[in-house]
C-alpha cells in the first residue's frame, strides 16, 4: 500500500522526501508567467507530440524538448538527440530564466552548480498519467533531476530504488518544484491520472518541466 505524505500551509516550504530529495513548495511562483510564456514559445518551434515507446505503445502524455539535447524514443530504446526527429532541426534553446530557475532550485535542495542541458516539457490533460519509472538515460548520475509543476495540480508518486518499494504520494500544486539526486537519483517516480480541473494560467492543463544534465 502507498503511504500518503501530507503537508499544510504552516509547514516549512522545503519538505524532505528522504536523503537527496526535496519538495520545494511554491518555489517557482513569481517566475511562473515567464516560465509558461517560455513553454508556449518552445511548443511553437517544436510542437508537442505523443511519442511511441520502443514496445509500440503511444505515450499518454504529450511532450517536447528544449536545450542542447532532447529526450526521444527510438525502436532500440530511449536516448538523447541533438535534433528534433519530427523536423530534423535543433531543439529550441531554453528560454530565458529556465536554466537559472533549475540551478536555483537545485542549490536550494543541496546541489550547487547544476547546469542543465535538457528540459523536457510534458503536457497533461485530464486522465493522462505517467507510470513509475527511473530517469536513467543520462551519462552521469552525479547531476540531480529538477521537476517544475505549472497549472492544474497532480498527485506525484515517489518510490524507492526498486519498482516494488513503497511509494510516497503527494499533491503537487502550481509552482512546486521537486529535486532529487545523490542517493535518490534513481528513485522511481510517476504521476497518477490527472483529475479534471482548471487553473487560471494554463486552463485545464498541467505542464511539467523536467531539467536534466544529459551530455
Amino acid at each position: 500500500m502507498m503511504r500518503e505524505l501530507f503537508e499544510t500551509e504552516v509547514d516549512q516550504r522545503v519538505v524532505s522526501l528522504g536523503p537527496g530529495a526535496s519538495l520545494l513548495r511554491g518555489f517557482a511562483l513569481g517566475r511562473d508567467q515567464a516560465l509558461f510564456d517560455g513553454v508556449q514559445a518552445v511548443i511553437a518551434q517544436a510542437p508537442l507530440r505523443r511519442m511511441i515507446t520502443p514496445g509500440g505503445l503511444q505515450m499518454s502524455v504529450a511532450m517536447t524538448n528544449c536545450g542542447a539535447l532532447g529526450w526521444v524514443s527510438e525502436r532500440a530504446g530511449y536516448c538523447y538527440a541533438p535534433l528534433d526527429p519530427s523536423s530534423g532541426r535543433p531543439w529550441p534553446q531554453m528560454p530565458d530564466g529556465f536554466a537559472e530557475l533549475a540551478a536555483d532550485a537545485a542549490a536550494a535542495a543541496g546541489f550547487a552548480g547544476f547546469a542543465p542541458d535538457v528540459c523536457l516539457v510534458n503536457r497533461y490533460e485530464a486522465g493522462t498519467r505517467l507510470s513509475l519509472h527511473q530517469d536513467r538515460d543520462e551519462r552521469d548520475y552525479a547531476h540531480p533531476i529538477v521537476s517544475v509543476s505549472l497549472g492544474v495540480g497532480a498527485v506525484f508518486l515517489f518510490g524507492g530504488l526498486k519498482r516494488a518499494d513503497k511509494t510516497l504520494r503527494m499533491r503537487l500544486e502550481h509552482g512546486d518544484v521537486v529535486v532529487w539526486g545523490g542517493p535518490a537519483r534513481l528513485r522511481y517516480h510517476g504521476v497518477l491520472p490527472l483529475q479534471a480541473d482548471v487553473h487560471h494560467l494554463t486552463g485545464a492543463l498541467r505542464f511539467n518541466l523536467t531539467f536534466r544534465k544529459a551530455g
